[in-house]
């Protein structure tokens, strides 16, 4: 039996994160070969985007395989210092137009290009072998984990507050974790609060920062959730104004359990900023939360985890594996089945299902790929719960 009485905690960092600095550069760069290659008339199934970045004191890298439109060196530096002026970074150690950009982009290695690319007679292949999974639950009314969906709230306000001008204190480097008492099965209680907040004053306290950044915790939370036991710790080191990639160097693909749910649920091996795709790590995943949530939805599972597996240039699944964790209303073997017919999930037949081909990705670069909601240019398309019915006819 899962237990029923427990404690569990999951983080969050802020778009001024170093790993979400670079996560974002990173998705820019796939989002500018989708927009500029749809201008061009390049066919979006030929795109191939594998970007890396790295920061640190005023230094960024950007390295990779890409195919597709070709770009000038000086086109992807000014993407990268508008996405860091866009998240706020005009300190001395790291600033937007001061910061040294180094563009090492190069063409898809051949070898594997023929593995991925279709052909008379085969169909686009996984662009790397692995295993992905998608979860969802009912502990939110956007299916997510709690522990993980309120870490994201939070610095998702307090960012809205600090971009708003309304809190002028506030940097762009933040991290949050929440720690949440499950009672019976379900969340009840927040009984630990951490938000370390970069300043841009130097001589702020942590009891100031504390004064600026309750009112917004509190809010993020349900009523309730914040009792005489909830313990709070704000800018527990005391002093947080070195921040971003001057404080800490960063990397592409470094958040992937913030990326995903907060460790609540299996994780594959794979990261997904900077990929297009034909990168199963990416695509595969999105899938696989799309059905989960799905499932969930159409109330065949209050709990759901769906494992899917790959092998480089195969295009069908090697396995689907559903665990419904004793909560479900139908048989899981039953249902693996059924998630092939009502979804093809082939690399290409996830892009055409999901509508992947489209410049969407700088936007799920931070506070989490899942359990937003879907936009109406095609953004989070696998946050719908589109597939309800479909799924509900087969039992």
């Amino acid at each position: 039996m899962t237990r029923q009485n427990y404690l569990f905690t999951s983080e969050s960092v802020s778009e001024g994160h170093p790993d979400k600095v670079c996560d974002r550069i990173s998705d820019e760069v796939v989002d500018l070969f989708f927009r500029e290659g749809a201008k061009a008339g390049v066919n979006p199934y030929d795109i191939r985007v594998a970007c890396e970045t790295l920061a640190t004191t005023n230094r960024v890298v950007i390295a990779g395989e890409v195919r597709g439109p070709v770009f000038t060196e000086d086109t992807i530096i000014h993407l990268a210092r508008q996405a860091i002026r866009d998240i706020g970074y005009e300190q001395d150690g790291f600033h937007w137009e001061r910061a040294k950009i180094e563009v090492l982009l190069h063409a898809q290695s051949v070898d594997i290009a023929q593995g991925v690319d279709s052909a008379s007679n085969k169909d686009e292949g996984a662009g790397d072998q692995g295993i992905m999974f998608g979860y969802a639950c009912r502990e939110t009314p956007e299916l997510m984990p709690a522990p993980v969906h309120y870490s994201h709230k939070i610095l998702h306000a307090l960012s809205e507050a600090r971009r708003s001008g309304l809190e002028k204190h506030l940097g762009p480097d933040a991290k949050s974790q929440v720690t949440i008492r499950y009672e019976n099965g379900k969340p009840v209680e927040a009984t630990q609060i951490v938000v370390s907040h970069q300043h841009v004053k130097e001589d702020l306290t942590s009891n100031q920062i504390s004064d600026i950044v309750r009112p917004y915790v509190e809010k993020a939370l349900p009523a309730g959730w914040i009792t005489k036991n909830t313990q709070w710790h704000i800018n527990p080191t005391g002093k947080f104004f070195i921040g971003g990639p001057d404080g800490d160097t960063g990397l592409t693909g470094r958040k992937i359990i913030v990326d995903t749910y907060g460790g609540a649920a299996p994780h594959g091996g794979g990261a997904f900023s900077g990929k297009d795709p034909t990168k199963v790590d990416r695509s595969a995943a999105y899938a696989a939360r799309y059905l989960a949530k799905n499932i969930v939805a159409a109330g065949l599972a209050d709990r759901c985890s769906i494992q899917l597996s790959y092998a480089i240039g195969v295009a069908e699944p090697l396995s689907i594996y559903a665990d419904l964790y004793e909560t479900g209303k139908v048989d899981p073997a039953k249902l693996e089945q059924v998630l092939r017919d009502v979804m093809r999930l082939t690399p290409r037949g996830i892009r055409e299902h999901l509508q992947l081909n489209r410049p969407i990705y700088a936007r799920t670069s931070a506070y989490g790929h899942f359990g937003r909601a879907p936009d109406a240019d095609g953004g989070f398309s696998w946050e719908k719960t589109n597939l309800v019915d479909a799924l509900k006819s087969h039992f």
